[in-house]
């Protein structure tokens, strides 16, 4: 008797474990699998208010086309075994077995269906990710699915963003009613993807008052979003004018200080950031479990590469033009077309990818909409340290001085016993090793390639004679002042028209104040 009695309690458990195993059925996997494209998206829809295990699975194939029919079942093919969508067993895939294939608009379905899916995950992270993605492709099927989420969700903060995820679907919704609330409760929240679901909305709203409401949810949003976007326009223009001091104050010292016109500069940011490229090859293969701090090693390389290319150009090239300009721009700019050219024999034409170290990657959230890369902050940061570091060599130290004396007075320094020609070498290498460390850094927020240095040498030009030939505080005014004007009037003009106006102001502040900002004072701007 009692024996009986346990062999129908536990066929009854069996009996409950395989019927909530067994979620998904046949006919749903093969609705999903095969028919109209609108019907598959019905029975995805239905799928996931009650998912399972097999329901994601079976999703997961549809996503990553795994999935065949034949005899008018569905079945998932892996590595050429057949695996049974409902029971997980495996089974013989028939020859012939029909590929499922799935449009654009039955995979953004399975994606959404599979970030819904996440709604009920143990991680935390994951569950905010898919009510976000759930927002910004609001469909009325999923209603159900996240009122379930809703009512399980135990984070304060994933809560939230699910009722957005609802209101942003009730924006849809046949009653009026619900389409106002639906827009006061998403004005509560000023983030870019809200307000471009109000704006699609508003142009196909037909009623007066739904209209008038979300009208007014858009300009309480872009009331929230406007110190956003101005924060991020004055951010953008910093790290651009952080960038352009690095690449201009290599020049600084070589056409600012030695009055060499060194069309090469660029190539030299480009030696650098190849030497950092080369640097993270090394830790890849030889360090992997050390690769986040590959740039640090990669500092060095980058200033010793630039900086002996530079050395040698000064030694074999220019210390025979001194005193001629025009020959001196010759033959740099051909240098630079030489060194361009051993880079593509070497590492090929197409541009090679350096990767950010981890603690460079993602970034600060300030406001919904303004995001500070760590990336950016950290060039920030270091373009001010070569800034210092600069400043401290040129002023504080010996190398400094005999490089004034040099650039000032030559004659009078060599009867003071300075050997003029060795200055001019370490000089011109100390401008190069700098231009390397800029490529170190530009390695790091865009493309390394041949052509990096052709982006940045007439930027560059333009910092120093804008700031004062000769003057460090006036290249790091011009960097800035360049970098957050063009910043603001890109977003005013474009990009073309920002570039083209700053070139028009830098050409008419020159004729009226040729010494740039800074002005050289004594005799030698004579």
């Amino acid at each position: 008797m009692l024996f009986s009695f346990f062999s129908r309690l536990i066929a009854c458990v069996l009996l409950c474990a395989t019927a909530q195993a067994y979620a998904l059925t046949a006919e749903q996997a093969l609705a999903m699998a095969a028919g109209e494209t609108d019907d598959r998206v019905a029975a995805v829809q239905q799928a996931v208010v009650e998912p399972s295990e097999r329901t994601a699975a079976f999703l997961q194939a549809l996503a990553d086309d795994a999935v065949k029919v034949a005899a008018g079942k569905a079945l998932i093919v892996r590595d050429d075994k057949g695996i049974d969508p409902v029971t997980g067993a495996e089974v013989p895939v028939p020859s012939d077995a029909e590929d499922i294939i799935n449009n654009n608009r039955m995979r953004g379905e399975i994606d959404t269906a599979l970030a819904g899916l996440a709604l009920f995950g143990k991680d935390e992270t994951q569950r905010m990710a898919a009510a976000k993605a759930l927002t910004k492709e609001p469909d009325a099927g999923r209603l159900p699915l996240l009122d379930k989420a809703l009512a399980q969700e135990t984070n304060d903060k994933i809560k939230t963003q699910l009722q957005l995820a609802r209101a942003a679907t009730l924006l849809g919704s046949d009653d009026a009613a619900q389409r106002i609330a639906a827009a006061q409760a998403l004005s509560l929240s000023a983030t870019p993807d809200t307000r471009l679901l109000l704006n699609e909305r508003v142009t196909v709203e037909e009623d007066a008052k739904v209209k008038a409401a979300l009208q007014a949810a858009l300009k309480a949003i872009d009331g929230q979003l406007a110190w956003g976007e101005r924060l991020g326009a004055a951010f953008s223009g910093i790290s651009l004018g952080s960038i352009l001091l690095l690449v201009a104050l290599g020049l600084a010292i070589t056409y600012g200080l030695m009055g060499v016109i060194n069309m090469a500069h660029g190539e030299l940011m480009m030696i650098g950031a190849y030497a950092t490229y080369v640097v993270q090859g090394i830790f890849q293969k030889y360090f992997p479990g050390a690769f986040d701090w590959y740039l640090v090693a990669a500092l060095p390389l980058a200033f010793g590469a630039s900086a002996a290319v530079g050395a040698v150009l000064e030694r074999g090239v220019l210390r025979f033009l001194y005193g001629r300009p025009l020959e001196t721009l010759l033959a740099t700019w051909g240098i630079s077309l030489v060194l361009m050219q051993l880079v593509r024999t070497i590492f090929g034409a197409q541009n090679v990818g350096v990767e950010n170290p981890a603690w460079m990657s993602g970034g600060v959230q300030v406001l919904s909409n303004l995001t500070l890369p760590y990336n950016r902050l950290v060039i920030i940061g270091f373009a001010i340290a070569v800034l210092l570091g600069m400043g401290y060599l040129i002023g504080r130290t010996r190398l400094g001085l005999f490089v004034r004396g040099v650039t000032q007075n030559r004659p009078i320094a060599s009867c003071m016993g300075v050997n003029t020609a060795r200055i001019d070498t370490m000089a011109f290498a100390l401008g190069s090793g700098i231009a390397g460390l800029a490529g170190c850094a530009l390695s790091q927020v865009g493309n390394v390639g041949p052509d990096l240095g052709q982006s940045y040498i007439v930027d560059a030009f333009m910092v120093v004679v804008l700031g004062g030939v000769g003057q460090l505080a006036g290249t790091v005014y011009a960097a800035l002042g360049l970098g957050i004007l063009n910043k603001f009037l890109e977003g005013w003009a474009g990009a073309v028209l920002a570039k083209i106006a700053v070139l028009v102001f830098i050409i008419i502040f020159i004729q009226k104040r040729p010494q740039g900002i800074f002005a050289v004072k004594g005799r030698t701007a004579d």
